[in-house]
């Protein structure tokens, strides 16, 4: 049996600031937006936001659910912290930076870079090199 998760969603009180929040955060608008669920598409995986107060859900907050976003450098990963609130500072844990976030809503994030490029960059460089040589 195969499985894949494809998307989560987290709970928000305003729809308005957390789209905005997240828009701002990811650098696209929502591929869906609602005043009940709204959805950001990050390369196939889908992050819903859903205003359950409006549909009389009760939810907990909490951190036991930490989505965790990765960025390519330590430098992307800097940028996108700023401003934000740390509710966990930037630190290095074996192989990736990691930090932790708080959305408008209360939700908690984490935000990691590699500590080294990836194989990607580190290939590029290379070939940088034998072109220059």
């Amino acid at each position: 049996m195969k499985m894949e998760i494809k998307s989560l969603y987290l709970c928000v009180r305003d729809m308005n600031r957390a789209v905005q929040f997240y828009q701002a955060f990811f650098e696209r608008p929502p591929a869906v937006r609602d005043a009940i669920y709204s959805v950001f598409d990050i390369h196939g995986f889908r992050l819903g936001l859903f205003a359950f107060e409006k549909m009389q859900e009760k939810h907990r907050y909490g951190n036991s659910c930490l989505p965790s976003i990765q960025v390519e450098t330590v430098g992307q990963l800097q940028q996108k912290i700023l401003g934000l609130n740390l509710v966990f500072p930037l630190k290095k844990i074996g192989a990736n930076w990691v930090c932790e976030f708080e959305d408008t809503e209360g939700n908690h994030l984490e935000l990691t870079a590699p500590v080294s490029p990836t194989k990607c960059s580190e290939r590029a460089k290379t070939a940088s090199r034998i072109s220059h040589s």
